[in-house]
């Protein structure tokens, strides 16, 4: 075994969340780091830092770092405030069809430890040729499903998933794709990826493309629960999002 083996980058982009209200521990998430013009962001759904309808209201969110390139094992926490001022400093978006279940909010780089690993998506990782994803294409889910990871390296684990509906279409209007995954609660705001096939190279080390942010199960009112499996598909939120939320203001 090789004593430092080398860490897929892909690894390295998600990012394992806590949510907390004061000291009280909330719940699991996930989320990826996202870069433009040199600034650095934090990615997850947006339900994930406030939600009415269960009543969740984190006042803060903690995320791991990797703090040693040739030591996994070491890391550390990061605390971002949700609020200042009494004002939220997320962004979060809408189109025509309402609410999206994806937010951001920017990471301050200074604060980072000088030594801190991760690795960010960019404006170049998203499509821009949605004709050339087809329905059934692989894709990854790369997130912390129950809060379950690699606690020892802190690492997250990957998914495999499959698009399930036509990408580039809204489903039912709404600004998402639909994906067929087996996933679970800790996952919401985790990438949706798929491997570039075309010149990997002009994206460096990380060579995916991000199609999509996980928000949650999708299931139909009329499931007989005794009868009937969950359909396993879930949600997932076109990523071409985050150029919005990511200018400049």
């Amino acid at each position: 075994m090789q004593a430092n083996p080398v860490i897929e980058p892909l690894l390295l982009a998600a990012a394992r969340i806590c949510t907390f209200n004061g000291t009280r521990v909330l719940t699991n998430a996930s989320g990826f780091f996202f870069e433009r013009d040199k600034r650095l962001f934090l990615v997850t759904s947006r339900h994930v830092l406030h939600d009415e309808p269960s009543r969740h209201f984190p006042d803060r969110i903690e995320i791991e770092l990797h703090v040693d390139a040739a030591n996994m094992t070491r890391s550390t926490g990061f605390s971002i405030p949700l609020y200042r001022d009494g004002k939220s400093l997320w962004r979060q978006g809408t189109d025509r069809a309402g609410a999206i279940d994806v937010a951001l909010i920017e990471v301050d780089r200074r604060a980072l430890p000088p030594s801190a690993v991760w690795r960010a998506y960019t404006p170049a990782h998203l499509s821009a040729d949605l004709d050339r994803i087809e329905v059934g294409s692989s894709l990854l889910v790369v997130g912390f499903p129950l809060g379950f990871h690699d606690t020892l390296h802190h690492m997250p684990v990957v998914r495999q998933a499959g698009i399930a509906s036509s990408f580039g279409l809204r489903f039912q209007g709404q600004g998402y794709f639909l994906t067929d995954a087996r996933t679970h609660r800790g996952i919401s705001g985790a990438p949706v990826v798929m491997r570039v096939a075309d010149d990997p190279a002009r994206l460096g080390d990380l060579p995916w493309m991000l199609l999509g942010v996980h928000s949650a199960r999708l299931d139909v009112g009329t499931r007989d629960l005794e009868l009937d499996e969950a359909l396993g598909l879930n949600c997932a939120w076109y990523a071409d999002i985050l150029m919005t939320l990511s200018a400049s203001r």
